[in-house]
């Protein structure tokens, strides 16, 4: 496979040119021009992030990318599919209203948000995963799939799972729904918090394996039944059900590879990725820790793999900040440096393997050529 093109700006501007004006520059760059948008419904993939993180990207990107595809012919609109954890968007209503006091909304960004896998999560379609080996299939939801055009929108950070959350983490654990969540994680059962349980049988009424029955007026998951479709984690209001085991970080990293592929095969893709407020955590928290690197700049695709490697590669040739998770570590007594941001941030992470496993099934390649836009 031949080096894919990935296109760079920094967050540089003159008097008068905004930094909206120069994301879309970039893309034009990279080539988005040559999908073609005419009267095309375009999803953008993005995270609208939890309440109480303020790491998120800013709704003014969204703004300079929506408009864009309207200036292509598309109809763009914002997407993304509730959480397998408790939260504020772990069903539509709550995500819908998260993304509104979050700033995303038809006046702020000039298009609609639209919760891709509905009410409760259960919106989904089973579609096959090329060259899949964690994966023969991959439950992705519905509104994603329906789009014409994908078009994935990442804020570009740290992460105490697989190491960093770009491009390929947004489109295949993003665009899972609440059992391609759970699939991903772990083919596994649900616990049940007994001192939470409120014995309203809305989870056994929503459960399609009947594993959910009742003792002493609190739900039990037979592990024998339950599927591990994650359908009783969006049905309890009180947060008493959640996923327990999260599996291994290698297997997660290379699911999230297969899924990103089985959503983005047989339509126009296009992936952007700014590099800014760089926490050390997810945007999931309902919190951000200081900024583990300086701002670098804006990234553009049309391979996602190529496009986190080369995010991946220009934080690890930055500075670390000093006084946050990363600069602490480093700075702690007989600390093993590992000579890898994420890693020393966050230890015991695994990013690398996500990069390989998608390369190997060909999704994309880490071989790329840096273009620099000013």
């Amino acid at each position: 496979m031949e080096k894919a093109r990935v296109y760079f700006t920094d967050f540089r501007t003159r008097t008068g040119v905004s930094q909206g004006k120069k994301l879309q520059k970039l893309c034009r760059a990279a080539g988005i021009g040559d999908i073609d948008f005419e009267g095309k419904f375009t999803a953008i993939k993005m995270h609208f992030g939890e309440l109480g993180n303020y790491s998120y990207l800013r709704p003014n990107y969204v703004r300079a990318v929506a408009d864009l595809i309207r200036d292509l012919g598309g109809r763009p609109f914002l997407t993304d599919c509730n959480t397998l954890y408790p939260g504020s968007r772990k069903n539509a209503l709550d995500h819908l209203t998260n993304a509104e006091l979050n700033g995303f909304n038809s006046v702020t960004t000039g298009c609609h948000v639209i919760i891709a896998d509905g009410l409760r999560g259960t919106d989904d379609i089973e579609i096959p995963v090329p060259n899949g080996e964690y994966c023969k299939t991959a439950l992705v939801g519905r509104a994603l799939m329906d789009a014409d055009v994908l078009i994935s929108l990442s804020h570009f950070k740290g992460h105490e799972m697989t190491g960093f959350g770009g491009a390929i983490k947004n489109i295949g654990m993003g665009g899972g729904s609440r059992a391609g969540k759970m699939h991903q994680h772990h083919e596994g059962t649900p616990r049940v918090d007994t001192a939470l349980c409120k014995g309203c049988r809305r989870c056994a009424r929503e459960c399609g394996s009947d594993a959910i029955s009742y003792s002493n007026g609190k739900a039990y998951i037979d592990p024998a039944l339950c599927k591990g479709c994650g359908r009783c984690i969006g049905a309890c209001a009180f947060d008493a059900i959640s996923n327990v085991n999260d599996g291994a970080c290698e297997t997660l990293c290379c699911k999230m590879a297969e899924y990103t592929a089985a959503i983005c095969q047989g339509r126009p893709c296009f992936h952007i990725s700014l590099i800014m407020d760089v926490s050390p955590n997810c945007d999931c928290h309902d919190e951000n820790d200081a900024p583990i690197l300086p701002n670098i700049g804006m990234l553009a695709s049309f391979d996602p793999v190529a496009l986190d490697q080369a995010c991946a590669d220009l934080c690890q040739k930055a500075e670390p900040i000093r006084n946050s998770q990363l600069g602490d570590n480093l700075a702690r007594p007989g600390w093993h440096c590992h000579h890898d941001h994420f890693l020393d941030s966050n230890p015991n992470v695994h990013w690398k393997e996500t990069l390989a496993h998608g390369e190997k099934i060909g999704l994309g390649t880490r071989e790329y050529e840096l273009v620099t836009v000013k």
